[in-house]
């Protein structure tokens, strides 16, 4: 017959009472905690975004839209002024033709040098009859037909009128530093002995604005080139008059990278 043991029912004896820590350990076992807690801990607060970029976006397309509208409007309103100013004064482009062109003289020297000594008249005819012209300084620059630099010369300004006709005169002469490469001269001395004549271009540039009444335009580049020249050189000390029936002039208008012709 075997023994057996009861637990003592007394009391402990360092008079604190009984807690039920145990009990409730044994009640509610302990597990470890689970990843989403871990994490959970140290994840901020959700906070909902606002609506800012949105509508800073929406601004953004507004103030293009705006700008893209004014631009078109200020464009239709130059462009309908324009026409308001084109029924009103019917411009018309200004015409130049070459009267005469003395050669005193023209030849190359030993040293490959231009020597010079042309004499220019230019006729420019302004038709409109309420448009005024008004002239920057003309550079004038004399070349051949093969790109020799020959000579320069130059013009004042001056207002051409409306319904006027006026008579340009200029000098064109060769810089005595002028030397060219023995393929240019050999060019130039053959051109020069042809009874054909020696082909020449004439180049004027300058800058001009257009009045109409009280209204001025800015000013803008135009070249006026000149083709159809045929000049001989003279013998002895007698000038020779260069064949300019043939010669036209055109008008082109130079604004920076753009390029009409009028």
């Amino acid at each position: 017959m075997t023994d057996r043991v009861y637990p003592s029912s007394k009391q402990p004896t360092n008079g604190t009472a009984p807690t039920t820590t145990s009990a409730a350990a044994a009640a509610n076992p302990s597990f470890p905690a689970t990843k989403s807690q871990l994490y959970g801990a140290s994840r901020p607060l959700y906070r909902p975004q606002t609506k800012r970029h949105r509508y800073r976006r929406s601004c953004c397309c507004s103030c293009c839209l705006w700008t893209t509208i004014l631009i078109l409007v200020l464009i239709l309103l130059v462009a309908i002024a324009g026409a308001i100013l084109y029924v009103l004064y019917r411009p018309h482009r200004p015409t130049f033709t070459v009267s005469s062109l003395k050669v005193s003289t023209l030849n190359v020297t030993s040293a490959s040098k231009v020597i010079t000594n042309i004499h220019l008249n230019v006729t420019a005819k302004n038709p409109n009859k309420k448009l005024i012209y008004i002239y920057d300084p003309i550079t004038i620059s004399l070349i051949t037909n093969d790109e020799i630099d020959i000579g320069k010369g130059s013009l004042g300004s001056f207002v051409h009128g409306n319904k006027n006709t006026t008579l340009l005169k200029a000098a064109i002469t060769s810089s005595n530093r002028q030397e060219l490469d023995e393929a240019s001269a050999g060019k130039l001395r053959s051109g020069l002995k042809s009874k054909k004549g020696l082909p020449l271009k004439i180049k004027l540039d300058t800058k001009v604005k257009a009045k109409m009444g009280a209204l001025k335009t800015p000013k803008v580049g135009i070249r006026v080139s000149c083709e159809g020249i045929k000049a001989t050189a003279p013998k002895g000390k007698s000038a020779t008059i260069a064949s300019t029936s043939n010669a036209k002039c055109k008008v082109d208008l130079r604004i920076k990278i753009w390029k009409w012709t009028l």
